[in-house]
């Protein structure tokens, strides 16, 4: 049943313009990638790996008539991927006008990136850091109050459980997966807010806004809290999830008007509209305190910064 409401039908004809959707090989990702090439947008879908990234191209096109689409791999676990792909995608394109940094995981067991990031603070935050500021002037070129262009990073419901621990950003004292894919996903929230804050200091009409997807029908849960659990609690957990959450359609609903929504101002954040977020129509929806700390936003900036060494050369603001 689709909820009353705001609807991909609202989206406008996107033709002429591109967007590049992180982890757009499943779920909600290629939900977004699909509904952006319904209405004329050429999608770049990303996936870590090449032959699921060309087999979703195979199902976004079935889906999506005369559809202008193209699949690159990328792991944002790597750094150095993230620089391949952002350099490829500079030399095939001149300009992008949406950047949907969508791709995540979800309470997965202990590890560590490429680069000796922890998990989930690595793939969900610096990763897609590193990639929005390799990305940015593509983003800025020939901004203008006739361009549209638009980051939307995707967090999560479980933000208002996360702490930024400044002292352990790493998890590298004491690991647990939920606090730790909290915060990850409070950072997605404090990268949009310093984000808009610098590009408007900067004088760019380019707008950074969030969204959550509620509680989706995705592979997540199956990819990462139940990695290890029995095969049967794993089936079980897999068919709960069906049944309690939204389609991953609806999933994407949010993410799809923040990032085409006119209305839309930087800094939003768009989530389903029932009470608890779990499902609905996306609607305008507050953030947790902690996601709108000045000082953490400054600081995680910094920070990840630092350890990614990409600087956002455009936005820096002098000392």
């Amino acid at each position: 049943m689709t909820p009353p409401g705001w609807t991909p039908e609202q989206m406008g004809d996107l033709a002429g313009r591109t967007a590049v959707v992180t982890g757009g090989s499943s779920g909600i990702g290629l939900e977004a990638a699909v509904e952006l090439a319904r209405h004329g947008a050429h999608v770049v879908i990303t996936s870590r790996e090449a032959r699921r990234g060309d087999e979703a191209l195979v199902r976004l096109r079935s889906r999506a008539a005369a559809t202008s689409a193209e699949a690159r791999e990328l792991d944002l676990a790597d750094l150095a991927s993230v620089e391949r792909f952002a350099d490829g995608l500079a030399a095939d394109h001149d300009r992008i006008d949406l950047l949907v940094n969508n791709a995540g995981v979800m309470a997965v067991p202990q590890g560590r990136t490429t680069d000796g990031f922890e998990t989930q603070i690595g793939t969900n935050h610096l990763g897609h850091f590193a990639l929005t500021g390799r990305l940015l002037p593509l983003l800025l070129v020939g901004t203008g109050e006739t361009r549209d262009v638009r980051v939307v990073s995707v967090s999560s419901n479980a933000h208002r459980a996360g702490r930024l621990d400044r002292d352990d950003l790493m998890s590298e004292r004491s690991y647990r997966p939920w606090p730790a894919y909290g915060q990850s996903k409070l950072a997605n929230l404090l990268f949009t807010h310093e984000l808009q804050r610098r590009l408007e200091d900067a004088g760019s009409s380019v707008r950074a806004v969030a969204a959550h997807p509620g509680f989706a029908a995705t592979n997540l849960v199956a990819a990462g809290p139940m990695t290890r659990a029995p095969k049967p609690l794993r089936s079980l957990a897999s068919g709960i999830t069906k049944l309690v959450g939204q389609p991953a359609g609806l999933g994407a609903w949010p993410t799809l008007r923040a990032a085409t929504d006119p209305d839309v101002d930087g800094g939003e954040y768009f989530g389903p509209s029932w009470p608890g977020g779990w499902r609905g129509a996306p609607v305008r929806v507050a953030t947790s305190t902690a996601a709108l700390d000045l000082d953490d936003a400054r600081w995680l900036w910094d920070e990840s910064a630092r350890l990614t060494g990409v600087r956002f050369e455009a936005l820096e603001i002098p000392a």
